[in-house]
């Protein structure tokens, strides 16, 4: 296995909890079930898991959970699948610190954002993912200009490609026009598809992988859809593909975590709760979100 390469299907594992009442919120990691969540996403065809990242609610969690879900999902996939840690924090101190110890526990790459909670410039920008990537690791570094303010264009991107180690960039912006500029600009960048619902899209124009939301619903299908369409089979990727788009929607909307989940619910996987600053769906939401995931279900010959 390439382990400097962090393509293919890499599933952004979603976190489980259980009730407790001496946990933050009343909510406690349930790291047993994450394990074989972990174990079951690389059974069925996803290439790896990524822990700690915006999906797995890196950001509720304490120091020592954070570490612990990182040092669960290496475990769960072994020598089977490829992990790449969330080290994302709102410096290069932070961020460096979750590299490191993403080393030391084995991990096969790391994903980080620009400083979170600052509006980073380029200077800084450059200074935290060189930081980040001394720790030896491959870096994927995530571009999502929503969330971080800073958007990883392809003309900085082309300087970030020169970074030593940094090997590829989840493209969250929903423009999949930039998947051949970034090509062309940084060309040994990897290009990785981050948003769901243009995942077809990014993978025809040349990207090479999936950081992925929905593929906690349905790996099997994720796994086929990546392979139908690196393979060049248009018609039959569209055919599975379009069906699920209306729930792969969800996945670029402010209650991402909450739908995906509830996906999760509905398929019989351990989705459940989320911590705050993330409550519960709305009504409304609940109910879009059941006939989305009905709709896709039906295609697929479950409901």
């Amino acid at each position: 296995m390439n382990t400097r390469d962090l393509g293919g299907v890499v599933v952004a594992a979603a976190l489980p909890y259980r009730a407790d009442d001496t946990a933050p919120a009343g909510l406690a990691v349930d790291y047993d079930t994450y394990a074989e969540h972990c174990r079951w996403l690389v059974d069925n065809g996803c290439r790896g898991v990524g822990p700690n990242g915006s999906l797995g609610e890196y950001s509720s969690l304490t120091d020592e959970e954070r570490r612990r879900v990182a040092r669960t999902a290496i475990e769960a996939v072994g020598t089977d699948g490829i992990v790449v840690v969330g080290v994302h924090g709102p410096g290069a101190h932070q961020a460096r610190y979750w590299a490191e110890a993403a080393a030391e526990d084995g991990a096969h790459g790391v994903l980080c954002l620009p400083p979170t909670l600052y509006r980073a410039n380029r200077g800084e920008v450059l200074a935290h993912f060189e930081a980040v990537a001394s720790a030896g690791l491959p870096v994927m570094v995530y571009n999502n200009p929503f969330d971080t303010k800073v958007d990883l264009t392809p003309e900085l991107l082309a300087e970030i490609a020169q970074i030593d180690n940094v090997v590829a960039v989840k493209e969250f912006s929903g423009d999949v026009r930039r998947v051949l500029e970034i090509r062309e600009r940084a060309p040994g960048l990897a290009v990785i598809g981050g948003a769901d619902d243009v995942v077809l899209e990014s993978l025809l124009m040349g990207a090479t992988g999936w950081f992925a939301g929905f593929p906690n619903v349905f790996p099997a299908e994720s796994a086929r859809l990546f392979e139908l369409a690196t393979a060049g089979k248009l018609a039959e990727a569209r055919a599975l593909y379009e069906p699920l788009v209306a729930a792969f929607r969800w996945d670029s909307r402010t209650e991402f975590v909450q739908a995906i989940k509830l996906g999760m619910d509905l398929v019989g996987r351990r989705g459940g709760p989320c911590r705050p600053p993330r409550g519960p769906l709305s009504d409304v939401h609940r109910e879009q979100v059941r006939a989305d995931m009905g709709r896709a279900l039906a295609a697929l010959g479950v409901a």
